[in-house]
């Protein structure tokens, strides 16, 4: 979440995958570029200190001329926006020595966007194109408002997926658990960025919305204590842990 977040993915992860010996980082980066979307520098910025991969969500386009940028990137966006958007939804990772990840990002539409397709019938599309490849693992990014969609989608996967994260919320989920045919779910990763705050923002704009009743305008705290919210994925252990710091 915008530069406190940017900062402490700096300051904690290379000493996170020294000490435990993580193959693959994947980050939501829908509100990298200072609390909104992303952009070539922000996604830059992360693979400098350890990200491999990005997902989206709702905000990733916002920073204008991303979505010229984003095929060029290891970058996905959620795959059941209608029509002709940008980028892809999914891709396949080669982890030296470990085989294939299958890495798919959707988005929720209870709460958030009525205008996407379905995410369950999407993912059944998704799961069908890769049945012939060879795919040693599989993971979702679910980004969702809903825990209800959240955890309705990780029962309909369950068995097909390694393992569903919901994030979106910026609040993180203590529900790491391994559903009944296998595949390791959390409702919510939570947001990596300053937590003296509103979800990022400064506490007092958020304050005066709700007294009010009136937009205000979002501007992103930079001050106080900042936190690293992830949750280690072991495929082989098949184990999923929240990481934070």
């Amino acid at each position: 979440m915008a530069k406190p977040g940017r900062n402490v993915v700096t300051s904690v992860l290379p000493e996170l995958l020294s000490n435990d010996s993580v193959d693959v980082v994947i980050a939501n980066a829908e509100n990298l570029a200072h609390g909104r979307g992303a952009s070539v520098e922000t996604i830059r910025e992360m693979m400098a200190v350890g990200v491999s991969y990005f997902t989206g969500g709702d905000h990733l386009f916002r920073q204008k001329g991303f979505d010229l940028a984003v095929s060029s990137l290891p970058v996905i966006r959620p795959a059941n926006y209608p029509g002709d958007a940008p980028g892809v939804g999914h891709m396949l990772i080669e982890v030296e020595g470990k085989g294939t990840l299958l890495l798919m990002n959707l988005m929720g539409r209870t709460f958030l966007n009525e205008r996407l397709d379905n995410p369950f019938t999407k993912a059944d599309q998704m799961l069908d194109s890769y049945r012939t490849s060879n795919v040693s693992a599989s993971l979702v990014d679910f980004h969702a408002e809903s825990t209800s969609e959240k955890e309705a989608l990780g029962y309909y996967l369950d068995g097909r997926v390694t393992a569903l994260v919901g994030t979106h919320t910026h609040v993180p989920t203590c529900d790491c658990k391994t559903l009944p045919e296998g595949t390791l779910y959390v409702s919510d990763v939570g947001m990596t960025g300053n937590v003296d705050s509103v979800l990022g923002v400064k506490k007092d704009i958020i304050i005066s919305s709700y007294l009010t009743g009136m937009n205000q305008k979002f501007e992103w705290e930079e001050k106080g204590k900042a936190e690293f919210r992830s949750v280690l994925i072991d495929t082989e252990e098949k184990t999923i842990k929240r990481l934070d710091r």
